[in-house]
């Protein structure tokens, strides 16, 4: 399967209880009394307009997270050809997400349904009335989530449409795109907006504030470190990018805790609607996990003996054909085979792993074998699914954490591997080392967190805090080790790759940006093609809009990747 599906169907006219606080163990729970497609400017209700956007925020976020993922192995890749691997088509229903519904509903591989209002649309609805109201806080929120928006479709598609799209039933029905660094310029526009408008008085605070229950000093935050992200990420081409990002890191006024990360909060419902985290309901089903998760990801956190491994991987057996056990062609027919000649030459795990975790190898399209019940699937972080403690029983509907997980955006373990990155790049290694000791601190102790959402676990198999010092102090004695710049490069981005489970954006920008980490299992297939530099437009975007024609291949490089064309950038495909 090539993508992982949103399965969340939200009605946005009754809320019947909020619970979008920053902890991992709250939720949202809402009620399906009307479809949200019939959602438009004449009801005039700004409260729903801004649900709307937050929900379909949360929803979008998670699509291109895992998509990334994917690409980067934090998730695991079904395609062997990276031209093909992601078709037009398969990105038709996040496009509406970010732009606005067409109305119909979009069904996976296995039938889940989903349904978008359109961020875009919303947010410009929501814009006269929010000034007329003087709902500057409504306002505000909409701009950041605009301006996440936005930069990440350039981040993916490169040159998009913004100023001409989305302007109503009088607009132009076939808007041009626009540069991406046009739009990157508007994106900070619209955070230097909120952060005004956060500090404005109103006449009425929103009804439901799904991220920061109201927090406007950490919204301010949220939008700053969005500053900060957007600044790192066109540093290429942008001379000025490190003293604007090191500007905001003296002021202070940015993510630092795990009480100000930026994450959007799901439910435990499981019809009417299903709210649930989309990795839960996806796999969490009567005929066991649907998906795979990445050999390269779990074999780099079980030889490092990661204290996370037990929150982010639930095994349903303790042995691996091939590994523990006979090879079986059947469940894992890999397992009768030779490894391939660049996976041997490069000494990448193939094929299984030791100690139950059963998953594939990045590129790995082979037919799927009766393993619903065996294959290692997402656990209690952040999709809030079982913690491993060692049962080894096959998963069913309700476990764990029934599905109340996050899916986090950008998050305070994050923000310090973003500091890491620019003191590498200004030779401070001293600096560098103390923001991977303070990344990986904050990233364990969040995750660890998530165990009390699975009440039926044996907790006595949380890692104790010794363990997690002593994986700490060995990641760290890896960083002064390295011998050349870019086995330090490596430690840090291999522990960033971690830290960014459950949202890949992040690895997929780095990854272009720096070309590191050199270590990543390459595709199984020799020659997979050149590594995807942005991805085909939307189909429904080049067969409704004649301003717009599909790209050649994956090629294109969005504008702030100045680095030389694969395959030699970046190292591994």
């Amino acid at each position: 399967m090539n993508t992982i599906k949103l399965t969340y169907k939200i009605s946005l006219i009754a809320i019947l209880s909020i619970g979008m606080l920053f902890t991992s163990c709250e939720s949202l729970e809402l009620d399906l009394a009307d479809n949200p497609n019939q959602l438009t400017p004449d009801q005039s209700n700004p409260d729903l307009f801004l649900n709307s956007i937050q929900v379909d925020f949360g929803k979008v976020v998670e699509r291109f997270g895992a998509i990334a993922g994917q690409v980067t192995r934090i998730d695991n890749m079904f395609g062997r050809n990276y031209q093909n691997t992601y078709s037009p088509a398969d990105f038709n229903d996040v496009w509406s997400g970010s732009y606005q519904s067409t109305g119909e509903s979009f069904d996976d591989q296995n039938g889940h349904s989903q349904t978008f209002n359109g961020i875009l649309a919303d947010v410009r609805a929501l814009k006269p009335l929010a000034i007329d109201g003087e709902l500057y806080h409504h306002l505000a929120i909409s701009q950041v989530i605009e301006a996440y928006t936005i930069v990440t479709l350039v981040d993916f598609f490169g040159d998009v449409p913004y100023t001409e799209a989305v302007q109503g039933s009088t607009g132009n029905l076939n808007p041009v795109t626009d540069s991406g660094a046009t739009i990157y310029a508007a994106a900070l526009e619209l955070l230097d907006e909120a952060i005004v408008n956060f500090e404005r008085d109103v006449t009425n605070e929103p009804e439901n504030d799904f991220y920061y229950s109201g927090d406007w000093d950490n919204w301010i935050k949220a939008a700053n470190t969005l500053k900060m992200k957007i600044y790192l990420q066109r540093r290429l081409v942008d001379n000025n990018a490190i003293a604007d990002f090191n500007a905001i890191i003296t002021s202070g006024d940015y993510i630092q805790t795990a009480s100000e990360d930026f994450q959007f909060s799901w439910g435990a419902n499981e019809i009417q609607p299903d709210n649930r985290h989309p990795r839960y309901a996806n796999n969490y089903e009567g005929d066991g996990a649907d998906e795979y998760l990445s050999n390269w990801l779990m074999n780099q956190m079980s030889n490092n003996d990661d204290p996370r491994i037990r929150y982010y991987f639930y095994r349903q057996t303790n042995a691996v054909p091939g590994a523990e056990i006979a090879p079986n062609e059947e469940t894992l027919s890999c397992s009768l085979e030779s490894a391939p000649q660049h996976y041997i030459d490069g000494n990448f795990t193939f094929c299984f792993l030791n100690n139950g975790y059963w998953g594939r190898d990045h590129g790995d399209d082979d037919g799927t074998p009766p393993d619903g019940f065996l294959r290692t699937t997402f656990g209690v972080y952040p999709a809030a699914g079982r913690f491993d403690d060692s049962s080894f029983q096959g998963i069913s509907q309700g476990d764990g954490g029934q599905g109340a997980g996050i899916t986090p955006i950008i998050l305070s373990s994050w923000v310090d591997f973003m500091i890491a990155e620019v003191a590498m790049l200004n030779m401070d290694i001293p600096g560098a080392r103390t923001a991977l000791n303070n990344g990986l601190t904050k990233s364990i102790t969040k995750v660890a967190t998530f165990g009390a959402l699975d009440t039926s676990a044996n907790l006595s198999f949380e890692p104790n805090a010794a363990a997690i010092s002593s994986f700490v102090n060995d990641r760290l004695a890896d960083f002064d080790a390295a011998v050349t710049p870019d086995d330090r490069w490596d430690v840090i981005a291999e522990q960033y790759w971690v830290a960014l489970f459950g949202n890949g954006i992040d690895s997929y920008n780095f990854y272009r940006r720096t070309g590191y980490p050199t270590t990543l299992q390459p595709n199984i297939e020799p020659n997979p093609g050149n590594l995807i530099r942005s991805f085909f437009y939307p189909a429904d975007l080049v067969t409704n809009n004649s301003s717009v024609q599909q790209k050649p291949n994956t090629d294109q490089k969005v504008f702030w990747d100045t680095n030389p064309d694969s395959p030699a950038f970046p190292p591994a495909n």
